[in-house]
């Protein structure tokens, strides 16, 4: 566990996925990394899900074990020892916890915020329906309605594209790039019946991403997700 930093469970995560111009995004590209394109297609990811069972350097701290998570994210990729490598770089994210929020922008230079967050879930006969929802000025919302039979995901699908993203890198001081790893199995998916998104994007992400408010994903699914775990954090260094 020495260099373990969290464990915990991921699970059901809502991914509502936006092509994006990929000029939008360099300038919260971290350093000796580039963006990470399927197909020419430079992609955002909104994500909604559940942080379970969550530990901290194997220790559980009180009341901060289970909550809801959402961000923003997108993709990257950086070469580390002449091996390219695949990772997520987040915009936002967002928890009702603030020690949790304080600990990962201390330690990994992330964004966290801590706002009211909820969620729930509807289990019907052939289908489950499942919202997260956090509060800045108004309450924000993103939901799914998706079939109950886990899926594996297609080799060379969008879902792999976007799930299939073994690293973290954020922006540190003095212009540092952070990476971690984040290690856990293939994950299977859900089919997607509908989805609804009610977002202020310009509200909690800026005006950078206000063009998000009337566009329509590209593509939007539920993942189940796993145990996972979180490496410590090392600095990134070389070149492309």
């Amino acid at each position: 566990m020495s260099n373990i930093f969290l464990t915990a469970e991921w699970r059901k995560l809502i991914m509502a996925n936006y092509a994006i111009d990929p000029a939008s995004l360099l300038p919260f590209l971290p350093l000796h990394t580039e963006l990470d394109l399927r197909d020419g297609t430079c992609y955002v990811s909104l994500v909604g899900f559940m942080f379970l069972n969550t530990k901290l350097k194997g220790i559980s701290i009180p009341f901060h074990s289970d909550f809801e998570e959402v961000n923003l994210r997108f993709y990257v990729r950086f070469k580390d020892e002449g091996e390219w490598k695949r990772g997520t770089v987040f915009i936002k994210e967002i928890v009702p916890k603030p020690a949790i929020a304080f600990v990962a922008n201390t330690i990994y230079g992330e964004k966290y915020e801590t706002r009211s967050m909820r969620h729930s879930v509807v289990e019907q006969d052939q289908a489950r329906l499942l919202e997260y929802g956090w509060k800045n000025k108004s309450w924000n919302t993103i939901g799914i309605k998706a079939g109950k039979e886990l899926l594996d995901m297609g080799m060379g699908s969008k879902e792999e594209f976007i799930l299939e993203h073994y690293w973290g890198l954020s922006k540190g001081r003095n212009n540092k790039t952070f990476k971690y790893g984040v290690e856990h199995p293939r994950w299977q998916v859900y089919q997607t019946l509908e989805s609804t998104i009610e977002v202020d994007f310009k509200e909690n992400y800026g005006s950078a991403f206000a063009f998000l408010q009337n566009q329509k994903p590209d593509s939007v699914f539920l993942a189940e997700g796993s145990e996972v775990l979180i490496r410590d954090g090392q600095v990134l260094t070389g070149f492309l």
